[in-house]
């Protein structure tokens, strides 16, 4: 064990972390009020998230330190949320370790050459902490910035990455995908293996750089029914939170239409489990079980609607959720890039003065 001391500044800092809204409703203990924050709130909807990536392709922007730290930053000045997330994209490790994709706009990832054959596999390289210095760095100047704030690391989770490189891109059936997963279950299982290291050591970087909390995005996991998911699916997510799970950090599972997975899920590993707008959050907290907070699950268009019917909905949400163990507001997906960014400021005014405690 090391008997180097930390600075008295930098400890008072990480306990003011710790005691944060946020990490103490991933806990599941009594909160001041529930902390707030919003899933794609570090850009889409910000004009000043905008000007900065004025001419600077996504994955580019996603490896400059300074601007990664800007954008992260941007959402917690001017909506007072109670985490920041850090900015970055899923296939950010995909790309550090070689792969020949790019971000294209209004499509995607796009992939040069999709994994269809067990030769593909070995492309798919481990992942180094040099892989991704800049995330290491621009964790750093955050941390260092945020404060009492705490920083979500996250990761694209085995499933949904394994549905980009099969298929080339993004897809609205995923037929290739669920080829190789019935057709040659073995290659699929050594593929999400993979997957499930690169991701889990993309996770380790940024929790070691200092984030204070992480989330598994499956973002296509609900194309899957429940048998197909635990056979084919939980296994490698589960491998995700096992790399992570000496560190003591949250670790929140998240995917879209996921409402008859949600138990299986949170048995994958997690302390908090994402929720959709689709299932009321005591539904949700029924089918999940005892001992893990949930997230969520505003519907991401009802912020387009008068502010009366927004804080209507919002207290739906908040009523729902009034029995849970834990609970943390988001959105039940990622913030639309067409938002008004005020009304996610007013959301969060609304929901802090509503569960002040």
């Amino acid at each position: 064990m090391s008997t180097e001391r930390r600075p008295s500044g930098q400890q008072t800092t990480q306990t003011a972390v710790s005691d944060s809204a946020f990490l103490r409703a991933c806990r599941r203990e009594d909160t001041p009020h529930t902390p707030v924050w919003f899933m794609r709130q570090a850009g889409r909807s910000l004009p000043e998230y905008l000007k900065v990536r004025e001419g600077v392709p996504m994955l580019e922007s996603c490896m400059r330190p300074e601007l990664v730290k800007e954008i992260t930053l941007q959402p917690v000045r001017r909506h007072k949320v109670d985490a920041a997330i850090y900015f970055s994209d899923i296939v950010v490790p995909l790309k550090a370790i070689g792969l020949d994709l790019d971000i294209k706009p209004g499509v995607g990832p796009v992939v040069a050459e999709p994994v269809r054959t067990r030769a593909d596999l070995d492309r798919l390289r481990p992942l180094t902490p040099d892989d991704v210095p800049y995330v290491t760095e621009a964790v750093g100047l955050l941390t260092a910035e945020l404060g009492a704030t705490p920083l979500i690391g996250f990761a694209g989770a085995p499933f949904t990455l394994a549905s980009y490189l099969i298929e080339g891109g993004p897809s609205r059936t995923y037929e290739r995908t669920k080829a190789m997963m019935y057709g040659d279950p073995a290659l699929w299982s050594d593929l999400v293996g993979r997957l499930a290291a690169i991701t889990g050591a993309f996770l380790r970087v940024q929790i070691e750089a200092g984030a204070s909390a992480v989330q598994l995005f499956d973002s296509w996991a609900g194309a899957l029914s429940p048998e197909d998911y635990r056979r084919h699916v939980m296994p490698a997510s589960a491998k995700v939170f096992a790399e992570v799970a000496p560190y003591g950090v949250p670790r929140i599972h998240f995917g879209v239409g996921t409402g008859e997975l949600l138990g299986p899920m949170g048995e994958a590993g997690a302390d908090v489990v994402g929720v959709d707008w689709r299932v009321p959050l005591d539904e949700a907290a029924r089918r999940v079980g005892p001992g893990r907070a949930l997230q969520g699950n505003l519907d991401p268009t009802v912020l387009f609607a008068p502010s009366a019917a927004v804080e209507a909905k919002a207290q739906s949400v908040l009523d729902a959720a009034a029995g849970l163990e834990g609970h943390v507001f988001n959105l039940g997906h990622g913030v639309l890039p067409t938002t008004d960014p005020d009304a996610l400021t007013r959301l969060v005014e609304f929901v802090h003065a509503r569960t002040e405690r």
